[in-house]
């Protein structure tokens, strides 16, 4: 008889995995990666749910499931990594032709077992179904898309007898199929859009004009085509031509089949046919790999090298005018959908501990294009709005939420969904792709709205877990395991909430008014969720804003911190301290408040104004989340010695250098470091006669050379200059006297539509280094750690570098800190030969030392830089780019990647930092 360890008998009295003192602590298994084409969000989001667990209720377990469905207990470290492709396949695994490529699993082609259990115990375990309740109580499924959100994975907890997360096997089958919703919709008579359902053999070329003229005639123009069981907006698209060409191109997109033209291919020089095989084996940009050969059904490809080769021999060596390749995971059927026309929301529906539906303020989406809210838009800051609550009058605002718990009743969801839909300009109500699983990224539905009714993150997932619990229970399934978990978390919920808090309280400083500032809010949310996950500290949220004259801080209510971005933050404490307040969120806020009493008892809804003064009385340390300036700068950091209040990084002298590009340099080349060579274009000269500053610039410098602001924060308004009229479009740009940048300059300069571009008074003019005659030549960044000593002294711990690929030219703002976007490798790869690697890596970090200590850098530090490696002489040359004294803390960046590696979990390394602020200003004292 099968028997899981948490059953209870007469002979054995209930116990739980792990053990907290005299309490029962609950293991979580979360579950994230997955096969679907979403498994960089999902990984994203496991990382989220790992780190913002109460540690004093639960102690998370990484499941982490590759995309071909094996189940590996992962070594916590391989959590921090930025993506997948970061530690998965490990590097030893992919053979050494192909390790030019970012790729998944999948692409090593067809592994035996012994092959899987070999990749996976290079970072984890791989494990089977039937050891789960040997390592996890509860299952937390941060997976999204086919095999994740579908029902297959809780069927298969359900019979290993494992409570889980979130929907169950029926409503989350409804879930994933958008085809099925659809049909449910009609048959409920809920209002959604008119659809109709084609397959692939309604496209051929003797049906497809008779097909589009049929849709035309029963669903209008424009019309929205759709891949039925994908997920994020993928394989969708929006035909706005009325010509068959267009339609049928939407199609193909949404069966993932790709078409690569001769003319298309031989345009592209090698360097761009690589970049494209990037984005192609990129499932979130392109259909991936494997993939079939259209007209060839037996020749599939796997890795992205066989791909590139195949393509250049049909295109270039036999001449053939197209090849068309398709996924193995494409889609049979679509669904096509009438074009809505009006605002798009998105409102996540939750349960009360009775079981009842209560959704939560809708959330409108509000796109700066008329395309659809896709992948990126969904899960990248910055690249659409999400204003709370919708601004509609509150009794169409009542209507929505009405429409969206009715529809979560009608569909017999569990726990909490996320459903999105439409409002037109005569008020009608459309519903629209329900899902059953909501992204988890900091930025995402599922805490924003949440943050309305009082609960950060945290809060928010013990909330989750328990209600999941109570519907295991009431679905009457293994409720003798189900029922005592849930009554030893009420106790231990209750227990938390009148306990006395001896914690240290600590203000995370973020926002600021640089180019930078969405990405401290970025930063600073990350730190504020690791400290209030914790037992030591209590993260207090601030927000900077304000100009170099006069800082203007504020204390955040959890519901204002979570907004968008930076500009968002400001607008809504501008608003709350007018005085307003939105009749919906008061609304919420009454609707909720059993909620909100049981799991932030204490919720803030209300921004305070602080200054210097009244941030002393209220924390016991800060840290400063900023990047760029204030925060860099030392500006920040003079208020708070001035104060005696303690604070991460170093101090105002040593930031006062490294926030200034052309000193820091120079300060280093004195000492011996190898640096680029540089030159400031001042503005004053520019002014006074444009050609001569640029002759200038020219006689000392080739082109591609570099240009960036001097003093700003790393990657913003960072270029590659190749010509003379792209240098002048760049200083006319940063020299400017208006605030924004013309269009017709920002057309000229490849700005994207939300791009910032500061304005400046110098340009730091940098050459482009490049290998020489060096063996080896890679860029890398390194981050530190410095320990405080009872004498006064300090030592560096230095981490192994991470090697920074760029997709493009130069790195950018989200290669280097948002989920997903960039790749990281760590330790890089400075040579396949272990004792040539330990002695670069060595020489490597013995020069950043060095670079820390002539600097004055305190606290921790980043630094970027290339290497040149000559293997037979043993020389290793590190030139240095930047020193950064308040690194990016998003959760994807690198720094914690090589923290990790060093045996710091996120949380064991801010503690550090702010141990080392803490001890400083104890010292001065």
């Amino acid at each position: 008889m099968r028997r899981n360890c948490l059953e209870k008998t007469e002979e054995e009295p209930l116990t739980f995995l792990g053990n907290r003192k005299n309490d029962i602590m609950i293991k979580v298994g979360i579950f994230f990666g997955g096969i679907s084409r979403e498994r960089e969000i999902s990984f994203a989001g496991g990382r989220t749910v790992y780190d913002n667990l109460n540690k004093q209720l639960f102690e998370p377990v990484p499941m982490f499931v590759d995309s071909l469905g094996h189940f590996i207990h992962l070594d916590w470290s391989y959590v921090y990594k930025g993506t997948v492709r970061d530690f998965y396949p490990p590097v030893s695994s992919i053979p050494s032709e192909l390790q030019g490529f970012q790729m998944y699993v999948e692409s090593l082609g067809k592994l035996s077992e012994e092959e899987a259990a070999d990749m996976a115990s290079k970072v984890g375990k791989k494990v089977n179904p039937s050891d789960f309740a040997g390592l996890f109580d509860f299952a937390f499924l941060a997976l999204h898309g086919p095999y994740g959100e579908d029902g297959n994975l809780q069927g298969l907890l359900e019979w290993y007898n494992i409570p889980y997360s979130g929907a169950g096997v029926l409503s989350s089958a409804i879930g994933i199929d958008k085809i099925t919703q659809k049909k449910l919709f009609t048959d409920l008579q809920l209002t959604t859009p008119s659809f109709d359902v084609i397959t692939e053999e309604d496209l051929s070329s003797d049906k497809i004009n008779t097909t589009f003229q049929s849709l035309k005639d029963k669903l209008g123009m424009p019309l929205v085509v759709k891949a039925p069981r994908q997920g994020s907006s993928l394989g969708v698209s929006i035909v706005k031509e009325d010509n068959v060409e267009a339609f049928h191109k939407a199609a193909k997109k949404s069966l993932f089949i790709e078409e690569v033209e001769q003319s298309f291919w031989k345009g592209l020089d090698e360097d761009a046919r690589v970049r494209y095989i990037h984005d192609f084996t990129d499932v979130r940009l392109g259909i991936g790999l494997p993939v079939y050969v259209l007209g060839n059904d037996d020749l599939v490809i796997y890795d992205p090298k066989s791909l590139l080769e195949y393509l250049n021999e049909q295109l270039i060596s036999n001449n053939k005018e197209i090849v068309a390749l398709q996924s193995l995971d494409a889609e049979e059927a679509l669904l096509i959908e009438e074009h809505i026309k009006g605002r798009e929301f998105s409102c996540i529906v939750i349960e009360d501990e009775n079981g009842n539906p209560l959704a939560l303020p809708p959330t409108e989406i509000v796109r700066g294009n008329e395309g659809v809210f896709d992948y990126r838009s969904k899960y990248l800051p910055g690249m659409s709005r999400k204003v709370t609550p919708i601004d509609l009058p509150i009794e169409k605002v009542r209507e929505i939420q009405l429409d969206c718990e009715n529809l979560y009743k009608k569909l017999q969801f569990d726990v909490y969904a996320r459903i999105d839909g439409f409002v037109t300009a005569d008020g009608t109500v459309y519903l629209n792709d329900p899902n059953t699983t909501s992204g988890m990224m900091p930025s995402s539905f599922f805490f924003h709205q949440a943050a309305e009714i009082g609960l950060n993150p945290s809060q928010f997932l013990t909330f989750i877990i328990r209600t999941s619990l109570a519907c295991r229970i009431r679905s009457g399934k293994n409720t003798r395991v189900a029922k005592p978990m849930l009554k030893n978390l009420d106790h231990q919920i209750e227990a938390l909430s009148v306990a006395d808090k001896q914690t240290k309280k600590v203000g995370v400083i973020m926002g600021g008014y640089s180019s930078e500032r969405h990405i401290s809010v970025e930063s600073g949310r990350n730190i504020y969720e690791k400290l209030a996950s914790s037992d030591k500290y209590e993260a207090i949220p601030i927000f900077l804003t304000g100009s170099h004259d006069q800082h203007e801080l504020y204390e955040l209510p959890i519901n204002i911190m979570l907004k968008d971005n930076a500009d968002d933050i400001k607008l809504k404490i501008n608003q709350a301290l007018n005085g307003e307040k939105h009749d919906v969120l008061v609304e919420a806020i009454q609707k909720a408040k059993p909620i909100t009493q049981k799991y932030a008892a204490d919720a803030c809804f209300d921004p305070k104004t602080l200054n210097y003064d009244l941030l002393k009385e209220r924390v016991d340390a800060v840290f400063i989340a900023l990047h760029g300036r204030p925060g860099e700068d030392g500006a920040v950091q003079k208020h708070l010695n001035i104060k005696g209040i303690p604070y991460n990084g170093s101090d105002v002298d040593s930031s006062e250098i490294t926030i200034d590009k052309y000193m820091t340099t120079e300060i280093l080349r004195k000492s011996g470091v190898f640096v680029a060579e540089h030159m400031l274009l001042q503005k004053e000269d520019w002014l006074s006669n444009p050609s001569a500053a640029i002759d200038q610039v020219e006689k000392d410098f080739r082109y591609p050379l570099i240009a960036k602001p001097a003093d700003d924060g790393c990657s913003s308004a960072v270029m590659m200059i190749k010509s003379r009229t792209q240098l002048e479009n760049f200083a006319e740009a940063i020299f400017r006297e208006s605030d924004e940048v013309e269009e017709s300059l920002r057309i000229k300069l490849d700005l994207d539509k939300n791009e910032e571009f500061p304005s400046k008074t110098c340009i730091l003019v940098e050459e482009l280094i490049s290998p020489l005659d060096s063996d080896h030549f890679l860029e890398i960044t390194g981050g530190m750690l410095t320990k405080w000593h009872e004498d006064g002294s300090r030592t560096y711990e230095v981490f192994e570098p991470s090697e920074a690929l760029a997709s493009g030219e130069i790195l950018s703002l989200e290669e280097k800190f948002l989920a997903g976007e960039g790749q990281n490798i760590t330790p890089p790869r400075f040579s396949p030969n272990a004792d040539e690697q330990k002695w670069i890596s060595d020489a490597v970090r013995k020069d950043l030392e060095h670079v820390a200590k002539e600097l004055n850098v305190q606290g921790y530090c980043r630094i970027d830089a290339f290497v040149r490696i000559w293997k037979e002489t043993k020389r290793v040359e590190t030139i240095v780019i930047e020193v950064n004294s308040l690194p990016g803390m998003t959760p994807a960046t690198c720094i914690f990647h090589q923290a990790a590696i060093n045996g710091y979990k996120p949380f064991d390394f801010i503690d550090s930092i702010l141990d080392y602020g803490i001890k400083r200003t104890e010292a001065k004292c």
